[in-house]
């Protein structure tokens, strides 16, 4: 028996949500396209009927935007990764701007005095950390490599994808089919990215033990294609490399400051290189630091900010959950002779205690939560009192709630900007700067 399609229904896309998606009304009910641009006409067919709103996918075009531009990738459209290489590079960050701004006014109830020039980088290639799934087709013999397809849990089959690191971006091809050869092919669901400045290499999730057969396939690929292998057979304390011999570790510099980071494959650091350079460079400026000043960077992983900020101030403390990723702090500190940094292990989604660095002078407060945000650290603002506040965030959601949090504590939002650490993505990473007014510096 033949399954019924849905109906194909013509509508006029009104505006673009923050996920990037076009908006509709359908008899009165908002409807979002993915793929669609303010002010086309397209054909829709809804897939997906909810009590607030509906979800379509985009069939034809029927009038295009005078914006849209062709995308790079003969992937899009499919592919998951990206959502807006339709769309130029300039209306994108306009596009995340908005939304951010929309945000602050909803949960913040207010808009920055000044709006900051969005950083951004190279927008193909910059993708420096990413997780890729694998799939073997048993009967073509080779394996797909890709991100999941658009609102499907299966694998997207792609050949090359332009916004990973080279040379990675022209092998997910080659990739299927060397995995493909393997005995263990079955058995390989996954494959993590990670690059340094001047490595890659690839974590492959391994649910079997590969043979010498195996790992000679390996290797002669790695060494052909200028990458390296990691084995991941069980949980992330389980990764090794291919050769089973202990490697140097992963490197990024921040040439500005003439600072170089090591880290694993595992490790947290950000996508993009470049806007990472920059976002590091905006972050010192927005701080407005002195010789005098006293910092604390809550978040503080590797020391990224924190290690910059140790050149301009009289001490900083980075502050971080991860045991592991305080100890590298340390010892890039010590390797580069800095002494006025020191690094304190804190749990900072619950409420702290008596740590002795709550209880002394802060000037300044560097603040890059993960998507939770920071809510649970705003009551320490009582005590510590840090005249200014840059907050780095990864979600505008928990940026404009936590931006209302500290509002509450007296603290005016003075500038706002957008990063494009994800180009060609919807996915909103920020900066916002606070400033303690005078009435509450008491």
């Amino acid at each position: 028996m033949a399954v019924k399609q849905r109906p194909i229904e013509r509508v006029s896309i009104i505006d673009i949500d923050h996920q990037g998606r076009g908006v509709a009304k359908l008899n009165g009910k908002t409807c979002f396209v993915p793929g669609a641009l303010t002010g086309e006409l397209v054909d829709v067919r809804r897939i997906k009927r909810l009590a607030r709103f509906d979800e379509a996918e985009l069939v034809e075009i029927v009038e295009a935007s005078a914006q849209r531009v062709t995308p790079r990738c003969a992937h899009f459209g499919r592919c998951g990764g990206c959502t807006w290489q339709h769309v130029p590079l300039e209306q994108q960050l306009a596009f995340k701007q908005a939304a951010l701004s929309r945000e602050l006014q909803a949960l913040a109830q207010c808009q920055p005095k000044q709006w900051l020039e969005p950083i951004v980088g190279e927008p193909w290639h910059y993708r420096r950390k990413a997780r890729l799934g694998v799939k073997l087709l048993p009967k073509s013999g080779r394996a797909i490599i890709g991100f999941r397809e658009r609102n499907s849990a299966h694998l997207a089959n792609v050949r090359q994808c332009p916004v990973l690191v080279k040379p990675l971006s022209e092998l997910c091809d080659p990739l299927g089919a060397m995995i493909g050869s393997l005995s263990i092919a079955t058995a390989v669901p996954q494959l993590e990215v990670a690059a340094g400045d001047e490595r890659v290499i690839l974590i492959m999730r391994v649910l079997a033990e590969p043979t010498a057969s195996d790992r000679q396939i390996l290797s002669a690929f790695a060494e052909q294609y200028g990458i390296e292998f990691w084995l991941q057979p069980k949980g992330p304390d389980s990764v090794v490399p291919l050769t089973g011999v202990a490697l140097t570790p992963l490197r990024y510099q921040l040439p500005e400051f003439g600072l170089s980071f090591e880290f694993t494959p595992l490790d947290f650091v950000q996508v993009n290189a470049r806007v990472n350079e920059r976002l590091v460079s905006q972050a010192l400026t927005q701080l407005q630091l002195a010789p005098e000043h006293s910092v604390v960077d809550f978040f503080c992983g590797l020391g990224n900010f924190t290690l910059p900020i140790a050149q301009r101030v009289q001490q900083v403390i980075g502050v971080e959950g991860d045991g592991v990723l305080i100890q590298r702090a340390q010892a890039t500190a010590h390797r580069h002779g800095i002494e006025n940094a020191r690094f304190e292990q804190a749990d900072l989604f619950s409420p702290l205690g008596q740590e002795s660095w709550l209880r002394q002078r802060v000037d300044r407060v560097l603040l890059d939560p993960p998507r939770a945000g920071a809510k649970e650290l705003i009551p320490f603002f009582k005590r510590l009192k840090p005249q200014r506040v840059v907050y780095v965030s990864c979600h505008p959601g928990t940026l404009a709630r936590d931006v209302g949090l500290l509002r509450a504590e007296g603290y005016a939002l003075t500038a706002c900007g957008i990063l494009d650490m994800f180009s060609h993505t919807a996915h909103i990473e920020s900066m916002a700067v606070l400033e303690r007014s005078v009435a509450s510096a008491d």
